[in-house]
């Protein structure tokens, strides 16, 4: 049985948060995984419409605390853990009262996009790291799946790359549909830089919007994923534009899919 690590960070994960078909992948790939002998550890986001009492939801103080740098701000890192019903698994959670603690996830009750979303998943992605750094876990493979994951790659690629707990891992990116024209203000490029990341490393996020995260994503990912979802017209542009320089891998939603993965896995890890 393999032994590997494998962290799992996602924008949704059932029975906590449903909104896209994220949440019933990471329902099932994690535990699939667990069962085949593989270390897990699952990180999303807090958002306000999960409700707290009903999923036991408690706060990790010794891994809360740290405050994590968006642009010139630095905002604090509140970490809660939740145990999925009749799994052995944990769910860890990112918290931020100024990004999380609205009763929406990334529109609000008028279906406005929220201007902050860039923030909230820059916190995401470092918040994911700083946990897992403060945890001492050494994950050999880190799964990323959407848009708001799509920093943790590149972050992996240069500031965290010499970091012993992080310096043997590979990425993966699973890409999804979304429906999100939004584009976010050119200081975007300001907040997401961090030690050893210039200009020159973040042409791909340029452009500002949603897609420009799934991009960067598929640049520093050491594998991408495409499901077997019918994609929009602009993330199949993604795809042509990256399938000579990556591996992208076709993982259909069906009886192989556990094998699959776990093929991956092992393969990405020698």
């Amino acid at each position: 049985m393999s032994k590997l690590r494998i962290l799992y960070a996602a924008t949704e994960i059932l029975p906590f948060l449903q909104t896209t078909k994220v949440a019933e992948f990471l329902e099932t790939l994690p535990q699939g995984m667990q069962e085949r002998g593989m270390e897990i550890r699952i990180f999303v986001p807090r958002f306000g419409i999960i409700n707290e009492r009903k999923n036991r939801l408690h706060e990790v103080v010794r891994l809360s605390g740290i405050n994590i740098a968006v642009g010139d701000d630095e905002k604090p890192l509140v970490i809660k853990v939740a145990s999925i019903p009749n799994a052995k698994l944990q769910v860890y959670f990112i918290d931020n009262e100024d990004y999380f603690h609205r009763k929406s996830v990334f529109v609000d009750k008028n279906n406005k996009f929220h201007q902050d979303n860039d923030e909230r998943a820059i916190f995401f992605c470092k918040g994911v790291l700083e946990t897992v750094k403060k945890l001492g876990w050494q994950p050999d493979i880190v799964h990323c799946n959407d848009w708001m994951t799509g920093l943790i790659p590149m972050y992996l690629k240069t500031t965290y790359k010499k970091d012993p707990i992080f310096k043997d891992a590979k990425s993966i990116f699973t890409v999804y549909n979304h429906e999100y024209k939004h584009k976010f203000t050119t200081s975007l490029l300001e907040k997401v830089k961090m030690l050893d990341i210039d200009d020159s490393m973040l042409t791909n996020l340029q452009s500002g919007d949603l897609d420009s995260f799934i991009k960067v994503g598929m640049e520093y990912a050491d594998s991408v994923i495409k499901t077997n979802e019918n994609f929009s017209e602009n993330i199949d542009a993604l795809f042509s534009e990256f399938m000579l320089t990556k591996n992208i891998n076709t993982i259909s939603a069906d009886d192989n899919l556990l094998d699959s993965y776990f093929n991956l896995y092992n393969e990405l890890s020698r």
